[in-house]
């Protein structure tokens, strides 16, 4: 062997090796117990029965080994996926796999409780295998691109997450504990999950390995390989069923830990090996050494007994690597065309503006009327209106005046401003795939407002907007600024701030389980919600943008008009495009983050009602900016009185219900326009 190659496999497997050790020694030793290595070697190795010793063998040293196995079947399954579809951004986490396999299992808690240790890991594979191929159909099968594959992965993934959380809302007792497993977490309580996980892991990596020589065909093209005898249809299968299963084994025991698969197998090529027996193998050692690393880091940054999912660590970790990524392979990724734009969202049909406002206001109106009538025993439409008409100041009247008319209110204002904001972001980036929450502002808002918050209590509710403009403003600044040198493509632009929504989301999750807020709590904040917001949060947040930014905006439509003509177009007629795009993205970003701190961390409002609006009036803009104001309000107090109303006296959070429709709104306009 080369000497320069045998230094390579000693800094990969030997520093590996070496790393695994260190981060399993401190691990082991992190807790409210101390432990001294003479303990833990006689736990292992020894007969010893006291308290520490039964600590370490049924408590550590099995999460020690579900970690370890976790990250090797992850990050062997980042490699199969990452060859089979040639997509260097490919992983469990990015295509979906991991949101789908958590679906199922989250269903069989529900509905199959008792056969769920049994069956876990079948439906985490079937899920798992529906989601990636889902993904692969949704992103156009054989002719799909990196961005557009991760980007079609990580939407499902907000679907599938929606979802989720509505089951679980739904059926809070049966689904109790599994918040923090739902985010990814290694805490064992004995050696079942190990006793499971490890050989089906072992068996599986072995068997891999044992073929990697044929995965290596792959690299030489399809029909190179089938000229050399290769079976390829029976390899790609083979790579498709193995990295599916090792999510699933993954997913079953430890929940959904994302982003292994992403970077344990670019650590390895960045080192300079690409044949998969050498890259299965590294990637295996440093996918258990990012997962036991990260959980170590949880602990170390929260050693209370509130445990950090690692999932929220790894997050925080894999969604900047996955930005990097989309960076450093810029010009290989995306041939950028000057043509993008907003050019093929309107319907072409001669529809009158009069008629279509008119029935908006219907649509706005009739959802506020509902939205009023839906109380803890379903519709009240009658006992509502009868209360709202008397004189008399009774209880229900004060209750519906002050409790429901204006949580409706609020609703109705929320989701008039993010339309706006939508409408602006998509106007100035021209972008169609735009929106608060697609490029990372409410996840950087709900981060700001929940610092203000939570870890500085002493503050008046004042400070919740600029902190939540602060973070919102970080947010958009990141990915505008990445996104600038690829002139503002639509996927990367979305998947850039998809990636920043993973930060934020990380961030908000630590600090959920760091403040000790229960699962119901922490779900509604995630998923945005009105519940038990009124006529303060309507003074605090939402009037001044609405009355105050909303009209400049307006203001600026006919030169955003301009702009969709083009960049050197309007540079030709005296418009200073750079000027107007930040302006507006200001603009956009504070409304969002007022929106957020109101309300919540909702998303889709501002993508889903300019699009709808624009397929109706066409491409005026000042016709469609009242027009996304009514569909973007009517749309959350629909979603808001419906969350109420289905499962009645329970609650599904209006953005969980958001999500539900956005979501696959997105995917439908990334198909329909190829981006």
């Amino acid at each position: 062997m080369p000497l320069h190659l045998f230094y390579k496999a000693v800094l990969i497997f030997g520093g590996g090796t070496a790393l695994l050790f260190l981060f399993s020694f401190i691990h082991i030793q992190q807790g409210s117990v101390d432990i001294t290595l003479s303990i833990i070697m006689e736990a292992i190795f020894g007969n010893g029965e006291e308290l520490e010793h039964e600590i370490i063998r049924t408590l550590r040293l099995p999460r020690i080994v579900v970690g370890i196995m976790a990250g090797a079947a992850l990050a062997s399954a980042g490699v199969l996926f990452q060859t089979l579809t040639k997509n260097p951004l490919a992983s469990p986490a990015t295509l979906g796999v991991n949101a789908g396999a958590y679906l199922l299992v989250i269903l069989g808690a529900v509905f199959l409780p008792a056969s769920l240790p049994v069956n876990g890991f079948v439906l985490a594979f079937a899920g798992g295998a529906i989601a990636a191929v889902l993904v692969f159909l949704i992103s156009g099968g054989s002719q799909a691109t990196p961005v557009r594959m991760a980007l079609a992965g990580m939407v499902l993934t907000l679907t599938f997450s929606a979802f989720t959380s509505a089951i679980q809302i739904f059926f809070e007792y049966e689904t109790a504990g599994l918040f923090l497993w739902g985010n990814g977490t290694l805490v064992q309580n004995d050696w079942s999950g190990a006793q499971f996980m490890v050989p089906a892991t072992l068996t599986l990596l072995a068997i891999l390995l044992l073929f990697s020589k044929k995965f290596d065909v792959l690299f030489i093209g399809e029909e190179h390989a089938k000229g050399l005898g290769e079976n390829v249809t029976f390899i790609r299968v083979s790579m498709f069923l193995g990295a599916v299963t090792l999510t699933a084994i993954s997913v079953s025991v430890v929940g959904p830990i994302g982003f292994i698969g992403l970077i344990a197998p670019h650590i390895i090529r960045l080192m300079g090996l690409y044949l998969h027996g050498w890259l299965l193998s590294a990637s295996m050692l440093w996918g258990a050494v990012i997962v036991i690393g990260a959980d170590v880091a949880g602990r170390w940054l929260d050693p209370s007994l509130n445990e950090l999912p690692v999932g929220s660590v790894t997050a925080l970790i894999g969604a900047p690597w996955l930005i990097w990524l989309i960076w450093k392979h810029r010009g290989t990724f995306f041939r950028l065309s000057r043509k993008e734009g907003l050019s093929g969202s309107g319907s072409g049909k001669k529809v009158s503006y009069s008629i279509v406002m008119i029935g908006a206001i219907i649509f706005t109106v009739t959802a506020v009327v509902f939205g009023i009538s839906v109380g803890s025993q379903g519709l009240e439409l009658q006992n509502t209106w009868l209360a709202l008409i008397n004189s008399e100041e009774t209880a229900l009247r004060s209750f519906i005046i002050n409790l429901r008319l204006s949580r409706v209110l609020v609703a109705l204002v929320t989701g008039m401003l993010l339309a706006i904001s939508g409408l602006l972001f998509q106007g100035v980036l021209r972008n169609p795939l735009a929106d608060p929450s697609v490029i990372g502002v409410t996840s950087g808002a709900g981060v700001g407002a929940m610092l203000i918050l939570y870890v500085f209590p002493a503050l008046s509710a004042a400070w919740i907007p600029l902190g939540a403009i602060i973070g919102s403003f970080i947010a958009v600044a990141i990915v505008l600024l990445l996104s600038k040198k690829m002139h503002f493509q639509p996927a990367v632009m979305a998947l850039m701030g998809i990636g920043i929504s993973a930060v934020g989301s990380a961030i908000i999750q630590i600090l959920i389980v760091r403040f000790n807020l229960n699962a119901a709590s922490a779900l509604t904040w995630l998923s945005g919600s009105t519940y038990a917001r009124g006529f303060d949060e309507l003074q605090w947040f939402l009037i001044g943008p609405l009355l105050v930014i909303v009209p400049i905006a307006f203001y600026f439509m006919k030169q955003i008009d301009l702009l969709a003509l083009g960049e050197e177009t309007s540079i030709g007629v005296g418009l200073n495009v750079t000027l107007l795009r930040w302006s507006m993205s200001i603009l956009a970003t504070v409304i969002a983050a007022c929106s957020v701190a109101a309300a919540g961390t909702i998303g889709f409002v501002g993508l889903v009602a300019p699009h709808i609006a624009r397929m109706i009036v066409g491409h005026d803009n000042r016709k469609i900016f009242p027009l996304s104001m009514l569909i973007g309000g009517g749309f959350l107090v629909w979603a808001d009185a419906l969350g109420r109303l289905v499962l009645a006296p329970k609650e599904i959070p209006s953005g969980i219900v958001v999500a539900m429709i956005g979501a696959p709104f997105l995917l439908w306009l990334m198909r329909k326009r190829k981006v």
